[in-house]
């Protein structure tokens, strides 16, 4: 393994585990450690979203075990953001265009981190309204498919803003639908398997370890407001990098 390798399987492991102490992913921190080591659009996107499943499987199995989790929730999400990555996952996006609509997921995701890092104060009070989450749903999976980023970033603040969930379910809420968006997404760019860096098997070990730690700080109780605040300032870098 070369030192260049190795360095990005340290840094995947760091961001695996703090994205999984609050129930994601991390494809937005792995696309941009990947883009800013070099790594093209055709090998970030599978491979953002091959980590993302391995994260958020490790985070929905422990969370849904710990009964984080409330299926009426789920579904509405589910249930259109599959189809929406499985198709955004069929198109090809031009560098010219992939550089730009990441940099600005990244910022909206830093934004979130930065701006809202403490949503534990919120209580439940309301189903999902099926006007939102069918729509949502689309949407999040479509930048699923596109990107290679879950949407789990992006789902989980809404559940607790709009009272839908509570911050402990959100988080296994939002690793499952990580999990099935990347799949569909993933399925929906079969071909692009081949294009999957050789060293992949690395960098989904670390992502695993990262993972692990993550989960057992979540399920301990960890603080994660500065957790939070610190992804939104690597995920800002990257965004203002894949800018200029």
């Amino acid at each position: 393994m070369s030192e260049t390798i190795f360095l990005l399987a340290l840094a995947i492991a760091a961001a695996a585990a703090l994205y999984s102490s609050v129930g994601h992913g991390g494809a937005s921190g792995y696309i941009a450690l990947m883009a800013l080591a070099g790594l093209g659009p055709e090998e970030v996107r599978p491979a953002a979203l091959v980590l993302n499943i391995v994260v958020a499987g490790l985070g929905a199995y422990r969370y849904l075990r710990a009964g984080r989790f409330d299926w009426n929730v789920f579904w509405p999400f589910a249930v259109t953001a599959i189809p929406a990555a499985f198709l955004a996952g069929r198109i090809d996006v031009p560098e010219a265009v992939y550089r730009p609509l990441l940099a600005a997921a990244l910022a909206a995701a830093a934004l979130r981190y930065l701006l809202w890092p403490q949503i534990d104060a919120i209580k439940p009070s309301a189903a999902p309204s099926k006007f939102i989450a069918l729509p949502a749903g689309i949407a999040l999976g479509g930048l699923a498919g596109l990107t290679g980023i879950g949407g789990g970033v992006y789902l989980s603040p809404l559940l607790v803003f709009a009272g839908w969930s509570d911050p402990q379910r959100a988080t296994g809420i939002a690793a499952c639908f990580i999990v099935v968006n990347s799949v569909a997404g993933l399925a929906g760019r079969a071909s692009s398997m081949a294009l999957l860096p050789t060293y992949l098997p690395w960098l989904v070990l670390a992502a695993c370890i990262g993972a692990v730690i993550g989960t057992t700080w979540s399920l301990k109780g960890l603080d994660k407001t500065g957790v939070l605040r610190v992804l939104g300032v690597v995920l800002g870098l990257a965004a203002a990098a894949l800018a200029t």
